[in-house]
């Protein structure tokens, strides 16, 4: 019988130690190492490496003398999700549907099985998380009427048992939520334990890569958002796909972080009902919808989630500090812009914003990343320093500097264009960022700097 140890292994760098450490020694990540047993002498077959080829297997050839294979993609029949992949799912390839519990990974994953198995296309769906039973309610609700001959349910999480299945079934998409149920009985350690979940994935996708299917692995996140399991997983699948969205908001945002088959500049939307996931081809219309047009605060920003214009309704609330330092509170923007911004306005036009506590909201559960909003939150925290009401069909565009200049941003056509098609007629832009009749019917207004935002929105 083999002797049998325990070694700790950082889950973001997969680096072991014999004793656990509160700090990896080569990554210097902080309370990232994890007990593992192992045996002390592994046997063959049991580590989950395959064999290496002989040395004459697979000899160097010129690249000239490979045939391209130009294979066809499988539609998920989700045009969202379709949008994210590049076209659909590339036969063998392994890809990871990450995102925080609840936030309908499981949906996302059960909606796409069910598209996959009515075009014909046989699905195995893999839950380890729930029973069958109750995989079956939630399909129900999706789609009662639905056709689910080439959909088929296992409830396991054995990987042995699960292959057996796949080799049974012969599925043309196969799903598994999630990768950190999944057990390899060979390996020494529970589920969800970095050796296990390392392992499993590699052979799943050995198995998947061998056969010709697309797999769809669901994983969870850490606490500060990354994809849980160690960080050799990310970089083992040929794609990762997160899925986000704020707790409370229908909106969820599908962003590709990885793909090996497409861009990772597109995003997928979808809306969280009673019946599951629907897709939203008008995403600007759903934020902007209960925006008030007279209150104070309240700018809309033009932003781009991969190719695609987004508007968005950025609010603020400016107000004297209560007690001691004053607050910066934020939520979907970054903090750090906001805080520049007040320093900008503190420094370049002389307002008390050091003596102001300060909220700032995107509305709708949207996180806006990109620089492109600096001009609305601008806008919006002086609509609110004045309360003054800006203009209900203005949309504001443009990056602040540390010096106050208002700088171009890319995509400047196709953002404005957006905004005539919700009915906007003026646009604040930074100066020479776009002809002023290139979009007909709105009205570019040129913003040099914040001195002359502010004089605009200062009431006289």
């Amino acid at each position: 019988m083999a002797k049998r140890r325990t070694i700790h292994i950082c889950n973001a760098c997969g680096s072991q130690q014999p004793r656990w450490l509160g700090r990896c020694p080569d990554c210097g990540e902080w309370d990232t190492l994890q007990e593992e047993l192992v045996d002390r002498t592994p046997s063959g077959g049991a580590s989950g490496v395959p064999p290496l080829p002989s040395i004459d297997a697979t000899p160097a050839i010129p690249i000239c003398e490979v045939e391209p294979k130009a294979e066809a993609r499988v539609a998920t029949g989700l045009a969202e999700l379709d949008r994210v992949l590049g076209g659909g799912l590339v036969p063998g390839s392994g890809m990871l549907l990450a995102g925080e519990p609840g936030i309908g990974k499981s949906t996302l994953l059960l909606q796409t099985a069910r598209r996959v198995a009515a075009g014909g296309a046989r699905f195995l769906y893999v839950t380890g998380e729930e029973s069958a039973a109750q995989v079956r309610l939630r399909s129900d609700r999706i789609d009662p009427e639905g056709r689910d001959d080439e959909l088929f349910l296992l409830a396991e999480c054995d990987l042995e048992r699960i292959e057996a299945q796949i080799a049974a079934v012969r599925p043309a998409v196969v799903g598994i939520d999630s990768v950190q149920t999944v057990r390899w009985a060979d390996i020494p350690s529970s589920a969800g334990g970095v050796v296990q979940v390392r392992e499993v994935t590699s052979r799943l996708l050995a198995l998947a890569r061998r056969e010709g299917f697309p797999i769809l692995l669901v994983g969870h996140v850490t606490k500060d958002g990354g994809v849980a399991g160690p960080r050799v997983l990310e970089h083992m699948v040929d794609g990762v796909l997160q899925f986000e969205g704020e707790r409370g908001q229908p909106l969820r945002i599908l962003r590709g972080i990885k793909n090996r088959f497409g861009s990772t500049q597109e995003v997928g939307i979808f809306e969280m009902r009673s019946t599951g996931l629907a897709e939203i081809s008008n995403p600007s219309k759903l934020l902007l919808g209960e925006r008030r047009h007279d209150a104070p605060g309240s700018a809309t920003a033009a932003i781009l989630e991969g190719s695609r214009p987004l508007l968005v309704e950025v609010q603020a609330l400016v107000s004297p500090a209560s007690h001691g330092a004053a607050a910066r509170k934020v939520s979907g923007l970054d903090a750090s812009r906001l805080s520049m911004l007040a320093a900008v306005f503190e420094k370049r036009l002389g307002l008390p914003f050091a003596e102001r506590d300060i909220h700032a909201n995107v509305v709708g559960g949207v996180r806006m990343t990109s620089t492109a909003g600096d001009l609305a939150l601008a806008a919006a925290l002086l609509s609110s320093l004045h309360d003054n009401a800006l203009p209900a069909d203005c949309v504001f565009i443009g990056e602040v500097g540390l010096l106050g200049e208002v700088r171009p941003v890319a995509g400047m056509g196709e953002r404005l264009e957006e905004a005539r098609r919700l009915g906007f007629r003026s646009a604040a832009v930074p100066v020479g960022s776009i002809d002023p009749d290139a979009v007909p019917g709105v009205k570019v207004h040129e913003i040099r700097d914040v001195g002359q935002l502010g004089r605009k929105i200062r009431p006289e």
